[in-house]
């Protein structure tokens, strides 16, 4: 599930059958007329077409001689067609009804664009741009490796909780309940080993980005998630070997400092904070502008000074 914002509306895109699907319940959630605009679009005549078109190109079950019976009543008084009956009598894929806390009525993208042009032309261009900024942000290079890099510290996370568990907690002789300070501390070692804050510390400085549910790893860079991870197996080794908490430190942070100066030498993009989910896209924009920049300066110092007369 994703989420983009148009004109103060958040709406809902999940995917189904490797399709992005819009709510337009979401969309119509600050409309006047709510879900019954929903109702009068899909009664219209000529969205009955289109949804007919778009099945016939993309569903090869759709039942055709259905929607031809469904065309011949469009258009009279009489004619009324709800999601329901639509998907009932075509078997149509396009637009789905789903149940629970994020149901609601979806549609292909295909399909909600023209239901965002029923809504209102200014609202189908802000709908098709923020989805458009939205697809960029999923497809960056750099905003995938920072997920992949996210995952990867996850995966260590638990070799380094195995670690404390296996050879921390036997020896601290805490009550079970006390246990979780053990799992923190350690934490909080790589937190500043890397971050030079510790959890906590961070959230007092971050209060709201904390409401949100945001930790201090959100907002680190691709380069420091790598190392993250690195640390955490590390870690875990030197807690296997019995080392003392001060020169685990020590080990940790040396390690830290080396392989960021390593990392951040191949490329700086990979150094800067996840500020945002647009950081990395607007570092490589302003990348290009000063590369344009940096050419068109280039090519005038390279065309030789008028010669003077004598």
């Amino acid at each position: 599930m994703s989420k983009i914002k148009v004109q103060g509306t958040e709406i809902n895109i999940l995917t189904l059958n490797n399709s992005d699907y819009i709510s337009l319940t979401n969309m119509v959630s600050n409309q006047e007329e709510g879900s019954k605009l929903i109702e009068k679009w899909l009664t219209n005549k000529n969205t009955i077409e289109f949804l007919g078109i778009w099945e016939q190109l993309n569903n090869k079950d759709f039942n055709s001689p259905e929607f031809g019976g469904i065309m011949s009543e469009a258009g009279t008084n009489r004619f009324y067609m709800s999601v329901k009956q639509w998907v009932t009598r075509t078997g149509a894929v396009g637009v789905t009804a789903r149940a629970g806390s994020q149901g609601g009525t979806y549609a292909h993208r295909d399909i909600a664009f023209n239901f965002g042009l029923y809504i209102s032309p200014i609202f189908n261009l802000i709908l098709i741009k923020e989805f458009q900024r939205l697809k960029e942000i999923e497809s960056n290079q750099y905003g995938v490796e920072w997920n992949f890099k996210g995952v990867l510290s996850k995966a260590n996370y638990h070799i380094h909780n195995a670690a404390v568990k296996n050879y921390k907690v036997p020896k601290a002789g805490y009550a079970q309940a006390k246990e979780w300070l053990l799992y923190a501390d350690e934490a909080d070692l790589l937190n500043i080993s890397l971050f030079g804050t510790t959890a906590k510390q961070w959230r007092e400085a971050n209060p709201q980005r904390a409401l949100n549910g945001e930790n201090i790893r959100d907002m680190a860079s691709i380069n420091e998630l790598a190392i993250l991870s690195n640390m955490e197996s590390l870690n875990s080794i030197l807690i296997k070997n019995g080392l003392t908490k001060k020169d685990r430190f020590k080990i940790l942070r040396e390690t830290v400092i080396d392989q960021k100066r390593t990392l951040d030498s191949i490329d700086i993009a990979k150094s800067i904070k996840k500020e945002t989910h647009t950081t990395y896209i607007e570092h490589q924009q302003k990348k290009s502008d000063e590369s344009e920049f940096d050419k068109k300066l280039k090519g005038l110092l390279s065309v030789p000074p008028p010669k003077k007369d004598k």
